[in-house]
């Protein structure tokens, strides 16, 4: 059952209209339709805000993570020489407590099991030397590297130096020694020094304790972070679910207290955006429904007088004309009772008060006022209702449920050829608590393509003849949303006409809590 279809064009001459009318005009129909990519050039998509949150929350840990190794390292480094320098710093003093001057030369009385105990070293090699004040070699290695001599400390005061004996990498503790007694310019040089294998070993042991965990805790850190944030952005999410769930006319302000506080402003411009929306397109649905209501009386002033006149004798041509006016009179009519009806459903301050509504009674009645209108085109209209006499009853309003199914009714009188059937069902789905609210005939059916776009308004389809006005099936469709109802249309019928592919038009109610199951 469908509306039948006029040109796409506006142009009362009927020539075909260029794309750029018909872009126009597809925006006078759509004004929240976006504007055509055409009109102006595609400006840069804006990076999501998670995405931007998320850079610059790992972005900085990312970069710190390096830093954070390389003080790492310093820190072990550090920590591993403070006590073996300690170890090297008194070594030092106790060679420097054995120096004696004899003779006026500095001598060093070491015992041999001393000397063996400061040389003992499982892990490193141990190097000391001592020089007189003259330079001269008192002990220990020869090879061993010198200060410079602005770098040499005062007596008792122990210094340190990295260096190089042998080819190793070397710590050194050095001080000097003051003996007054003895013939020189300088005084007593004393070095103690070890290679770095037990250094590197502790600031190794250290750094892995400190850096591998965190080859573990980086990953877990950043998948924290998107956790967190996921989580941060859920209410936003939530928001759009909310918003992007909403009918195209649902245009009731959005609870603040689904936003974050940070986005109070926000949507509170977006409920004053809509707030001007509605009361825009409340006034133009006013001005319909006012136009329309003023041109009833108009229009069925015309018909009468048309019709007068076609009671006398007029001549051929005149006669025409006289049909010709009644006719489209007649049309311009229901057209206007349609605009009226689509007003009435689309106003949901309307005033109507929602009461149980028992779906057979309706139907009945509805199927008997149009027995006289199937009769004339010599159509079978009838009614199958459910095998058992229990109520099925629907909240809602008894007027608009009946235009409703008077606009199926009307539709399929309309389009079905002369001598078809027509079928108002009424089917129970008590399990799922629905009622099913069925109109199938014989007509010239649906095409697949077609039915998404035949419950829009004034969309008829193209070839198709007859006088309808496009807005049976939006009213229909209007109705049944208002009522928590669904829609669906279908070739797939029960009986028909091989011929024909048939259309069955099914709307879904839910039912009431006090119906029976």
């Amino acid at each position: 059952m469908a509306t039948p279809a006029h040109s796409p064009s506006r142009h009362p001459t009927g020539a075909p209209s260029s794309a750029a009318d018909e872009a126009r005009d597809a925006r006078y129909e759509n004004p929240f339709a976006p504007p055509d990519e055409t009109e102006s050039p595609e400006t840069p998509r804006p990076r999501s805000l998670f995405g931007e949150i998320l850079d610059w929350m790992l972005a900085p840990l990312l970069l710190l993570w390096p830093m954070s190794i390389a003080v790492t390292y310093l820190v072990a480094k550090t920590i591993a020489n403070s006590p073996f320098d300690r170890a090297l710093e008194t070594n030092a003093y106790v060679l420097a407590r054995q120096i004696h001057p004899v003779n006026g030369v500095a001598e060093l009385t070491l015992p041999e099991q001393t000397r063996d105990f400061l040389r003992a070293d499982n892990i490193d090699s141990v190097y000391f030397q001592v020089l007189g004040t003259r330079g001269e070699l008192v002990a220990g290695e020869a090879d061993m590297p010198l200060p410079r001599d602005e770098d040499r400390p005062p007596p008792g005061v122990v210094v340190f130096r990295d260096d190089l004996l042998r080819g190793n990498d070397v710590r050194v503790a050095y001080t000097t020694v003051a003996l007054p007694q003895a013939s020189g310019a300088q005084p007593v040089l004393v070095q103690v020094g070890e290679t770095l294998d037990k250094r590197n070993a502790l600031a190794n042991d250290i750094i892995k304790g400190v850096i591998l965990p965190q080859f573990v805790i980086l990953p877990l850190a950043i998948l924290l972070v998107w956790f967190g944030l996921s989580r941060g952005l859920a209410p936003l999410n939530a928001l759009q679910a909310h918003i992007r769930a909403r009918r195209p006319d649902d245009l009731s302000p959005v609870e603040a207290q689904r936003a974050p506080p940070e986005i109070e402003p926000l949507v509170t411009s977006f409920n004053d955006l809509l707030a001007r929306l509605e009361q825009n397109m409340a006034l133009q649905k006013r001005f319909i429904a006012d136009a329309a209501h003023q041109m009833k009386t108009p229009l069925a002033g015309l018909r009468t007088q048309a019709e007068f006149a076609l009671r006398h004798p007029v001549p051929p041509d005149v006669q025409r004309s006289l049909e010709q006016i009644a006719t489209s009179s007649e049309q311009a009519a229901r057209l206007v009772t349609q605009l009226l009806a689509l007003a009435r459903a689309e106003n949901r301050a309307s005033g109507l008060t929602f009461e149980p509504v028992e779906i057979g009674s309706l139907a009945r009645r509805t199927v008997r006022d149009w027995v006289q209108a199937a009769l004339a085109k010599r159509m079978d209209l009838g009614y199958e209702g459910p095998d058992d006499d229990a109520p099925l009853e629907v909240d809602g309003s008894p007027v608009m449920l009946r235009e409703m199914l008077g606009n199926l009714v009307d539709n399929a009188i309309r389009y079905t050829p002369e001598g078809g059937r027509i079928t108002v069902r009424v089917r129970a789905e008590r399990a799922a608590r629905r009622v099913h609210l069925e109109v199938e005939d014989t007509g010239p059916g649906i095409p697949a393509g077609e039915r998404e776009r035949v419950v829009e308004r004034f969309y008829r389809i193209l070839g198709r003849e007859g006088d309808g006005s496009g807005l049976g099936l939006a009213i229909v469709r209007e109705i049944a949303t208002q009522h928590g109802g669904t829609l669906t249309l279908d070739d797939h019928v029960y009986q028909h006409a091989p011929r024909l592919a048939g259309t069955l038009v099914r709307i879904r109610l839910p039912l009431t809590d006090t119906a029976p199951d």
